[in-house]
Formats: structure tokens, sequence, C-alpha cells
């Protein structure tokens, strides 16, 4: 059955008015879609890529938008001339499927190739794109390397010849910096997890002071596992300085732009490195006569001024600083003293007043000047009226001195 004639039998079954089982749609769908896709060539990128023990491949090809799941079996797959993995843009011949137990479809792949440089560098371009939009390439980010390391870390092969030169061009620089040698892959299967391992490794215990990663030239699918995301991440990661050297001068990777200085091979890496001794012990030979120098001209500077502390200068220049505060001494004590005189003198006249005052309001000052007081004998009340008192009643009368007992002949008011 034919697509028209798939689509013949539906509307008869609608006009019918019957109702399908999913196995009747399932196969109508099977019929349609392997009726009309019997053989398609796609591009793709290999995603969630299983190998199983019977020797079939399982993945999954995608783009950016779509996917779609895909199988080769064991006969095809045994002509394969490469190892597929994830990450992997192939191109690939197959027909559509439907598993009706499942309902999903797939494609059955006849024949795969790896895709053309053309797409590795689109795939390499969108990376590229995602994670600059994540900040990972910022300037912002680069760390500066240091002048002098102690020890230079390399994750590279340790049989390529990229570790070669490195190694000679550090001995002839510079025979105190210590090497230590990250080995890892950097071609191939397993490639990007070492050397994301290595770079995890170094970062962890801390082995180095800046870390070289790289390799010598090679095609563009050789360079791949530098473009990986998962390297470019562990890279824009590190605490330690990191200097990617990938390939030769017209290479480049995405390491490139994570790493914190980008070099255009990896002898050219070594040669930014690690200084050369002799300058460094020229700068230390500059700087230490610069120093004494330095210390020399402060020395006779010194020693001239001392020159000039003799007793005598001592002691003029001391009369020098003196003369002034003794002045300001002088008078601060004369201006003290006058006020203290004028503050006294007011409080001296102030009591003075108050005496008086209280001199005046005395009672033994009125009796001076001829008053007396007079109380009643009987009861001590003090007599202001002579109301208060009757003919024959006993009083006392207390002038300035003594006191006077008289009796009442009679009262006037």
């Amino acid at each position: 059955m034919d697509f028209h004639g798939v689509l013949e039998y539906t509307e008869a079954m609608e006009s019918q008015d019957n109702i399908l089982t999913v196995s009747q749609l399932t196969t109508l769908i099977k019929t349609m879609l392997e009726g009309s896709f019997p053989s398609v060539v796609l591009k793709g990128e290999i995603s969630n890529f299983k190998s199983n023990g019977s020797g079939h491949l399982y993945f999954v090809l995608k783009d950016s938008e779509s996917q779609i799941s895909a199988v080769m079996f064991r006969g095809r797959a045994a002509s394969l001339n490469f190892q597929p993995k994830d990450g992997m843009l192939v191109q690939v011949k197959g027909g559509i499927s439907v598993y009706g137990p499942r309902g999903n479809y797939q494609l059955i792949i006849s024949s795969m190739t790896k895709a053309g440089a053309g797409d590795i560098m689109e795939m390499i371009e969108e990376r590229k794109k995602k994670l600059a939009a994540e900040g990972l390439f910022d300037s912002s980010r680069k760390k500066r390397l240091p002048y002098f390391p102690r020890t230079v870390g390399i994750v590279t092969s340790p049989t390529g010849a990229a570790l070669r030169d490195i190694l000679q061009i550090s001995r002839r620089r510079n025979d105190k910096v210590n090497i230590t040698v990250f080995p890892a892959l950097v071609q191939g299967d397993g490639a990007a997890e070492t050397i994301v391992r290595m770079i995890k490794n170094a970062n962890k215990w801390n082995l180095c002071d800046v870390l070289i990663i790289g390799r010598g030239g090679g095609s563009l699918e050789d360079l791949l596992p530098f473009s990986d995301e998962a390297v470019v991440r562990a890279i824009a990661e590190s605490k330690i300085p990191t200097v990617s050297a990938v390939g030769h001068e017209i290479d480049w990777a995405l390491s490139d732009y994570a790493a914190d200085l980008r070099a255009s091979t990896p002898s050219a890496a070594a040669e930014i490195v690690i200084p050369v001794k002799e300058e460094v012990e020229s700068l230390i030979r500059d700087a230490k006569e610069d120093m004494q120098r330095t210390i020399q001209s402060r020395v006779e500077h010194l020693r001239l001024m001392l020159k000039t502390f003799t007793p005598e200068n001592m002691e003029l220049q001391f009369r020098r600083i003196e003369q002034p505060l003794m002045v300001r001494f002088d008078s601060a004590r004369e201006s003290l003293e006058e006020n203290l005189k004028h503050f006294i003198e007011e409080k001296r006249n102030k009591i003075s007043q108050c005496v008086q005052v209280l001199e005046n309001c005395n009672p033994q000052t009125i009796f001076d000047r001829g008053y007396s007081m007079v109380t009643n004998a009987k009861t001590g009340q003090v007599i202001r009226n002579a109301k208060e008192l009757s003919q024959g009643d006993d009083i006392i009368i207390r002038p300035s001195q003594g006191s006077i007992c008289a009796t009442v002949k009679n009262t006037e008011n």
C-alpha cells in the first residue's frame, strides 16, 4: 500500500464511521513513513552514543533544532573505518522505520561517514557562540602569568613532539624551572576526558604555577578535543594561569579563547612562560647595584647631616627652638596670673557685700541701735502688739545687753 493508498484507506474508514485501534493507526503510520522515506541522507552530530555487546550501535543524530533516534546494526557497523563518538559530525544514509511496540520511529543506518571540515567548523562556531554568551572568553576572567614560575605544568601527549620541544627550550632557557608533565591523549576517543582530568588534577593539588595545554599540528579533526566544551570549561575554571598552545601558528581551537594566553605553537608557549636565566640574573644584578647606590647615597647624606650636630650647633638649635616657646610660656603665665588676680578681687568684693548684708540682717545689730525684744514671761511668745498683753502679765525685755523682767500696769493701743 503506497501513500495514496493509505490516504484512500483512511478516508474510507472515516466515511464508514469506524474507529481505529492503536495497532491499526501504527500500521498506517509505519506504512506511510517507511514507504515515503525508504532512503534518506542526513548530516548531524552524534549524541548519547551506545555500543552494546552484540555490536549494534545506538545513538541520536541531531542538529541545532531537532534530533532523531538512529541505529546501525552489527553487519553494517563492522564496515566503519572510524569509531563513532559523541560530538562527532557524520553523514549517514538509511531508511525510516517505525517500531510498533513503542510507537517510535527511528533511522536505520546502512552507511556512515565523517562529515566534512566545513561542517566541523560550523559546529565549532556554534559552540564558540554559546560559550562566549556565557562569558567564558571575557577578558575580565584572564589571569596574569607569573614572571618567574618555579614549576611549569604541561598537559600534552608524553610521546609527542610538542613535549620534546618544550623540554628542549626549557633546558636551554632556564634549567632552574621545574617541569611537570600531565600525560593526556590529544586526539581520538577519550582525549577530551583525559585533558579535563589532568587540568583538574593540577588545580586540585596545586602542582604548578602555570599550565601549558596543547599539542603539535594536525588536521582540524585531530584538534577537535581542544574545542570540546568540557575542555574549554575546565580551562576557564582553572585557578592556575593557563596557556593554550594548539597546533601550528595558523591552527586554532576554542581553548585559545578560554585560556589566559594563546601561544601560536607549543615552542612559543615555552618561550613565553620560561624566562631566560641569564636575563633574570642580569636584572637581579642591576637591581642589587641600584639598591647599593641608593643606600650609599642615603648614608652619605646622613653623614653630612651628622657633621652639623656639634655641641655648639646643638645648643644653638635648641635655643632657637626653646626661645619662642619660652616667650609663649611667659606670656601665658603672666596672662594667667592677671586673670587670677582679677577673679580673686571680684570674688573678694562679692563676699564683702554678702557679709555686709548678713550683718545688717543680724538681730544683734538691731538691738545695738537701741531696739529691744519683748516676750511673754509665761509663754515665751514674742509680743508684737499691745493687745496681746493684759494688766498684770509678766514680760521679759531683752535690750542689746542683758534682760529686764517687768509686770504690765496697763496697755494702750
